[in-house]
């Protein structure tokens, strides 16, 4: 329920605040005096578009703020959006000189999102010029289901349907990604045997370039080699008989010369180490062959590698065994996603025969249920001055499941007798819109719980009996709800549980509007005036008290 409404600094509203009750609460108020701007301030908390024009003192922010009585069953949404609870629950909405715009629940700051799907569940807006919704297919199913009593098997049905959409969307994702895959495999088929060709894990390619090297230098390398050793075996002249000569004469100055004892050591350290390079000099030189065919594989195998890092845009061989492995993955992903697909396949069908049963449920107790719909309707509206008019709720079976089963719904009418059912929104006319509209939210009220809903003059163009029905419809809706209404009818005022009235007057020089809550003798005397106009007769005083009852 709502049950505060402050607003500030908001188009003609310098500071407005009014406290509203449970029941019917009527707002009346002369054409012009600002209750659309309540009503705009208030859309604010729906979510809707802030306008930094709305703001009247250009250098303070505007604030819309309101106060709602809530029960338990919102405990869940505070709970997901991390936010505090309070049966009192104040939700406000800044709109600051910058333009920017703030919402907040509870005083902490909220996204739009997060603040409208709150609020689309305390309060309904509906004015003359908003009956559209009436047309859609949601808004009809909305109808048959609430008096259906499909509140619970809708829930599931949707719960379905939300996992159906998803595993279709799997699986078109999945067969796209397949044939993409299919379409390449070839290719990368043969890109993965020409890695596999070479056995990557063992390739040292580093060693393979030197080899390569060896073999391609490989005389020169043998001559050098054969030059190194000979100077130092040559006897007399040799490198290594002179180290020895030298090493011997150094040891025997050691002996008589403790000072030379350490440059001995280091000498015989150096004798052992140049006997170790000859050796292993020997020894590299016994290795070196001039192999043309083995120069020539080498050759082939370098060419090859190195192609292949052109190809895959790699340098070294890490890179060309992560894209074999890539590649090999991929060849595996292929078998797993057909096997992925093959079983999302069977879930889909599984799915689709638990729709087919709860979509089957819903159709069933709709159409037990459309019979009584049609009766409260056709009954309504001859209460509202549409004596003639017929509805009908067509159902039809439909090839795929939708957001509400496996059939499609159109609500018909005809405001007069004799002429041919229609879809609704190309029988009903701008004068019988408003009274259609009214009568189904009552149905509605009757079998579903309906938030704070408020009406904006949607009795516009109708008198006498018609706006009598009209007061008592709204009165018998407020047993149910918060039913808010802004109108002109004396007939509707006169049925108010609470009433007030919306005031333009001039402070210091400006148009300000405001909203008053009307006592028992200012609610007669508002009746009154909308009886008489300006001037309040006695004759409108009287016939005011004989509306109120």
């Amino acid at each position: 329920m709502l049950s505060r409404i402050y607003i500030k600094n908001f188009a003609l509203i310098d500071v407005l605040e009014v406290n509203l009750n449970k029941g019917l609460q009527v707002i009346t108020g002369e054409t012009g005096a600002g209750k659309s701007i309540i009503l705009g301030a208030l859309r604010l908390i729906l979510g809707e578009r802030a306008d930094l024009k709305s703001i009247s003192k250009a250098e303070e922010k505007s604030v819309v703020e309101t106060e709602f009585s809530l029960n338990n069953q919102f405990k869940k949404f505070f709970i997901e959006n991390d936010l505090d609870y309070e049966h009192q629950t104040i939700i406000r909405r800044e709109i600051l000189p910058s333009g920017k715009s703030r919402a907040f629940i509870n005083d902490v700051p909220v996204t739009l999102d997060i603040l409208k799907e709150l609020t689309s569940q305390l309060v309904d807006i509906h004015s003359q010029f908003e009956t559209s919704n009436l047309f859609t297919s949601e808004y009809q199913f909305k109808i048959i289901d609430g008096i259906s009593g499909n509140k619970s098997i809708l829930e599931e049905y949707q719960k379905e349907f939300s996992d159906f959409q998803s595993l279709q969307l799997q699986l078109k994702k999945y067969k796209t990604q397949l044939s993409e895959n299919n379409k390449e495999s070839d290719y990368k088929t043969f890109l993965l045997n020409e890695l596999e060709e070479f056995d990557l894990d063992h390739v040292d390619f580093e060693e393979l370039q030197n080899q390569l090297s060896v073999q391609e230098n490989a005389e020169m390398i043998s001559e050098n080699l054969a030059q190194i050793l000979s100077r130092f075996h040559q006897e007399e002249l040799g490198i290594l008989s002179f180290f020895n000569e030298a090493k011997n004469k150094l040891s025997k100055i050691a002996e008589v010369s403790q000072s030379f004892a350490e440059l001995d050591g280091r000498l015989e350290t150096s004798f052992v180490e140049v006997k170790d390079i000859i050796s292993e000099l020997e020894n590299e030189a016994e290795k070196i062959e001039i192999n043309p065919k083995n120069l020539a594989l080498l050759g082939l195998l370098n060419n090859k590698l190195n192609t292949l890092f052109i190809k895959h845009n790699v340098s070294d061989v890490e890179g060309l065994k992560e894209i074999r492995d890539q590649l090999a993955g991929e060849q595996k992903g292929a078998s797993e996603l057909e096997e992925l697909i093959d079983q999302i396949e069977k879930n889909i069908i599984l799915k689709e025969k638990t729709l087919a049963d709860l979509s089957k449920k819903l159709s069933d107790k709709r159409k037990k249920s459309t019979p009584s719909f049609i009766s409260k309707a056709e009954g309504l509206l001859k209460k509202l001055g549409l004596e003639k008019a017929k509805v009908e709720i067509d159902l039809q079976d439909s090839l795929d499941f939708n957001s509400f089963g496996k059939e499609n719904i159109q609500l018909l009418f005809q405001a007069n007798s004799g002429f041919p059912l229609r879809p609704i929104q190309t029988a009903v006319s701008g004068g019988e819109r408003s009274r259609v509209m009214l009568a189904v939210k009552k149905i509605i009220a009757e079998s579903d719980e309906l938030p704070t809903l408020i009406l904006d003059e949607i009795d516009t163009g109708v008198s006498g009996k018609v706006a009598e029905e009209i007061g008592n419809l709204m009165r018998e809706m407020s047993e149910d709800m918060q039913l808010i209404v802004i109108s002109h009818l004396a007939q509707v005022a006169a049925k108010g549980n609470d009433n007030y009235k919306v005031v333009k007057q001039d402070v210091n020089g400006k148009t300000q509007s405001n909203i008053v809550a009307l006592s028992d003798e200012d609610k007669l005397n508002e009746i009154a005036q909308l009886l008489s106009g300006s001037k309040i007769t006695e004759a409108a005083l009287a016939q005011a008290k004989e509306l109120i009852g």
